[in-house]
């Protein structure tokens, strides 16, 4: 039994296609997924409201409206707690396992500190997710039989998207804690806008998508303290023609985050993602620099 059996009957993730797609990007929601497989719970100390506090409850449908507009939507049904594909593949906490972690893990990222690695230890504010140290070969199956095929897929959609278009865009969609405040006297932010400073998309087209949310009546942050985390930076190459942003979605305004409830705002806020999506991939070359001609 591992993680092949976990998701035998549900797939681990999917992928929504438009029918053709007509622009240039792909959406992503790698934290959304709410199937708990049952052997999964039966390691966990946590009940089964617990274990999903860390959980982007409801980010597929905000952003249902990707496939409409002619992008695919790469969404997961694996939960974060079970394993993060926003992390590097081998981010293994040494004290979570009975045996050695591989040589080449990286051990020592500040999100593996955190409790937050590949195999998270923790959700939420801290709960701990395993009553003892797993087998090592736990994270192993996971890691293949889930975590690099997502990756793979994800990157076969941005290199297919690149061929057609001659670029492509990563929208990777998240929600954050509804008392996550910015500093600088902003306050809460309803969105944060990530692009690693710069690094993993052309500054235009954030503030696009910034600009675009502003006009809805929402406050938008950028880059802090969510500025994109392992997918956002790996994908995100502008000089390959490969740009990723990372969109955060406050839960206040759409859940009730101790019942895990859609509140009455999450229609509204549905409909302003759908025209926000609808706005964002109409004429996108015109907030990045001089793009090659797309691929006949």
């Amino acid at each position: 039994m591992g993680a092949a059996a976990d998701f035998s009957e549900i797939p681990a993730f999917q992928v929504h296609m438009p029918g053709e797609q007509q622009v240039p990007f792909v959406f992503n929601s790698p934290h959304s997924g709410r199937h708990y497989p049952s052997r999964f719970l039966s390691m966990s100390r946590l009940d089964a409201a617990t274990i999903r506090r860390s959980e982007d409850c409801y980010v597929d449908e905000l952003f249902a409206a990707a496939a409409g507009v002619g992008a695919p939507f790469l969404t997961a049904n694996f939960p974060r707690a079970y394993l993060d594909v926003n992390r590097e593949p081998w981010e293994l906490d040494p004290r979570m396992f009975s045996e050695p972690v591989p040589s080449f893990a990286n051990i020592r990222s500040p999100r593996v500190a955190g409790g937050l690695g590949t195999i998270p230890k923790l959700v939420g504010e801290g709960y701990d997710i395993y009553e003892e140290r797993l087998p090592l070969a736990e994270a192993l199956s996971r890691i293949e039989h889930i975590y690099k095929p997502y990756h793979a897929c994800l990157a076969e959609l941005l290199s297919r998207t690149r061929a057609i278009f001659g670029y492509a865009i990563l929208v990777d969609c998240h929600s954050m804690p509804a008392n996550i405040r910015v500093g600088d006297g902003q306050g809460r932010p309803d969105f944060i806008v990530g692009d690693r400073f710069g690094s993993s998309a052309a500054a235009a087209l954030s503030q696009h998508a910034i600009s675009l949310l502003t006009a809805q009546g929402y406050r938008v942050a950028n880059n802090k303290p969510y500025a994109g985390g392992f997918i956002t930076e790996h994908y995100g190459r502008p000089a390959e023609h490969l740009h990723a942003v990372q969109v955060e979605v406050n839960r206040g305004l759409y859940m009730d985050e101790r019942t895990l409830q859609r509140t009455d705002g999450f229609n509204r806020l549905a409909a302003d993602l759908a025209e926000f999506v609808r706005a964002l991939t109409a004429s996108p070359d015109r907030h990045l620099p001089t793009m090659p001609m797309a691929a006949e």
